[in-house]
C-alpha cells in the first residue's frame, strides 16, 4: 500500500512545487484534480491533449520526484438539470478519460452526480426517504432515465478509451452515497463502475467503514484518507443531517477532520487491514478538508498518522508458522 495526497490542497503553487514538497515528505504518488470540483490549478487536459511537449513535461515531472500519478480525479455533475451545468462537467470527464488514455492511468475518480426530481427541474434533487410516494417516482426518474443511461454512455466511452476504473465517491447529496447505491449502479452498468471509498462521507450517516469495505469487496478503486468528528452533543440534540455551513464548527452535528482527529489508530488500523483483506492494496490518498489546520498542518498530521499504520510490504504468500 503507498500514501497519497489529493494535491488541490496546494492549488496556489505550481505542479513543480506541489511535486517537490510531497517527495521531502515521504509521499509515494499523487491524485490530480483536473477539472469539476478539484480544479485545474496542476492539470488542464485541453492545453495537455492540445501540446505533446507540455504533456512530455507533465509525465516528466513525476519521474522527476519519484512521485506515482495515481488517478486523475474530476469529481462534478454531468447529470445536472441545467444542460449548460450539465455539460461543462461531462466535458471535463471526457477530457479527463482521454488524458488518462495518453498518461496510461486507468481510474477517474468522481461523483455519479443527481439530477432534478423530473425533466423540468432546475436544480438537483436528493431523495432520503420514500414517502410521501412523489419521493418514489423522482427516484424511479433518476434512475431510470438519467442516471443508469448516462453511465451506461460514459463506462463504455471510459472502457473504450482505457479507463477501466471510474471510483465514485460515495457523496451524500448525490445518487450513490452508500455502499448500496453503489453497487445498484455497478449492477446495472457493469465493472468499470466502483468506489473511491472516502470513509468520512460515511462516517456520519451511521455506517460502519469496515462493514462497508467489507460489502464493497472487488469494487473498491480508490481510497480517499479523510476523517470525520461527530459532536455527540449536538447529535443528541439534531440528529447527523445538517446544513449549517462548514465553518460553523461548534454548532454542527460533524466536521471533517485530518485523518486521527476523528478517530484514533486502532480505527484506522482496522479499516487499513481490512481494505488488504479485500483485496484493495494500492494508495491512501490524503485528501485534506480539516477547517481546523492549515493544510501544511492538517497534511502532516494525516502522513505522521497514516506512517505509523500503513501496511506497505506486499501480503506474504506463505505462513512459516502454520
Amino acid at each position: 500500500m503507498k500514501l497519497g495526497v489529493l494535491t488541490n490542497l496546494f492549488a496556489d503553487l505550481s505542479l513543480e512545487e506541489v511535486l517537490s514538497k510531497l517527495e521531502s515528505l515521504g509521499v509515494d504518488a499523487a491524485e490530480i484534480g483536473c477539472g469539476g470540483y478539484p480544479g485545474k490549478a496542476h492539470c488542464n487536459p485541453k492545453a495537455l491533449l492540445a501540446d505533446e511537449l507540455a504533456l512530455a513535461e507533465f509525465r516528466a515531472a513525476f519521474e522527476r520526484h519519484g512521485i506515482e500519478l495515481a488517478c486523475l480525479s474530476v469529481h462534478g455533475n454531468a447529470v445536472h438539470p441545467n444542460p449548460v451545468i450539465a455539460k461543462q462537467f461531462h466535458d471535463d470527464f471526457t477530457d479527463a478519460v482521454l488524458l488518462a488514455e495518453k498518461l496510461g492511468v486507468d481510474t477517474v475518480v468522481t461523483f455519479s452526480g443527481c439530477p432534478g426530481g423530473s425533466p423540468e427541474d432546475k436544480t438537483p434533487n436528493w431523495v432520503t426517504c420514500p414517502w410521501p410516494d412523489d419521493f418514489l417516482a423522482v427516484l424511479d426518474y433518476q434512475w431510470n432515465q438519467v442516471l443508469i443511461p448516462y453511465w451506461k454512455k460514459a463506462g463504455a466511452f471510459a472502457k473504450e478509451h482505457g479507463v477501466t476504473k471510474i471510483a465514485f465517491e460515495m457523496h451524500p447529496g448525490f445518487c450513490v452515497y452508500n455502499p448500496e447505491t453503489l453497487l445498484k449502479l455497478r449492477e446495472a452498468v457493469g465493472d468499470v463502475i466502483g468506489a473511491n471509498f472516502d470513509p468520512s462521507h460515511l462516517i456520519w450517516q451511521g455506517i460502519d467503514p469496515v462493514a462497508a469495505i467489507r460489502a464493497l469487496e472487488g469494487a473498491i478503486y480508490h481510497f480517499h484518507a479523510k476523517d470525520t468528528k461527530i459532536d455527540k452533543y449536538n447529535v443528541a440534540k439534531f440528529g447527523v443531517l445538517d446544513t449549517k455551513h462548514y465553518s460553523d464548527e461548534i454548532h454542527r452535528s460533524w466536521v471533517f477532520r485530518s485523518v486521527g482527529y476523528g478517530n484514533g489508530l486502532d480505527y484506522w488500523r482496522d479499516i487499513i487491514s481490512n481494505l488488504r483483506l479485500v483485496g484493495y492494496d494500492k494508495v491512501m490518498s490524503i485528501e485534506h478538508e480539516d477547517s481546523l489546520m492549515t493544510p501544511d498542518e492538517g497534511l502532516l498530521h494525516a502522513l505522521e498518522f497514516l506512517k505509523e499504520s500503513i501496511i506497505r510490504q506486499p501480503k506474504p504468500t506463505t505462513m512459516g508458522w502454520a
